[in-house]
């Protein structure tokens, strides 16, 4: 199960790390105010990584998790962190999900399905992080009402830096 990985008990984050996650809120200010924001790291690829999520109503965190793996890469990363983002998800909602990595939105929204249809198979060979994509696509599925939407990274978006910041806690 993707979630497997160690997570962070947010409840018991070390302060510094409160004050460098507070500090995004007062740094940044663009984007939109309400939905879920996802986002994985590796430092090398592969090695260790992080993930983050932080879901928001208002521009107020409604919930925020993190956790990260001895041994990964980004991309395995920016789909766990999508997946614990749908997990939020009550299936009867509409919601929107932002994740900054093209991958992982264009997987979710046009490939996914083909490759289901194909017995999960490419074309041109195997899908890499297969279990990660089939569990992703199997709770998009169950949230019909849930709309993947691509946000460009690093560009001062508000809640996409705070998954920025809480997918490399990793690193602190």
């Amino acid at each position: 199960m993707s979630s497997s990985n160690n997570v962070f008990n947010m409840d018991q984050l070390d302060p510094a790390i409160r004050g460098v996650l507070s500090s995004i809120l007062t740094k940044y200010d663009g984007g939109p105010k309400t939905g879920i924001f996802t986002d994985g790291s590796c430092q090398i690829n592969p090695g260790k990584g992080g993930w983050g999520v932080v879901q928001v109503s208002q521009d107020e965190i409604i919930c925020e998790k993190a956790g990260f793996a001895e041994q990964t890469t980004n991309n395995r990363m920016e789909l766990v962190a999508m997946i614990e983002g749908l997990r939020l998800l009550d299936p009867k909602v509409e919601y929107e999900i932002f994740s900054d990595s093209q991958l992982v939105v264009n997987t979710l929204n046009k490939w996914a399905q083909n490759w289901a249809k194909l017995g999960w198979k490419r074309r041109t060979g195997e899908i890499a992080n297969i279990e990660l994509v089939q569990e992703a696509y199997a709770l998009f599925l169950d949230r019909p009402l849930a709309k993947v939407r691509w946000i460009k990274a690093h560009n001062g978006e508000k809640w996409n830096e705070y998954a920025d910041t809480l997918a490399s806690l990793y690193l602190r």
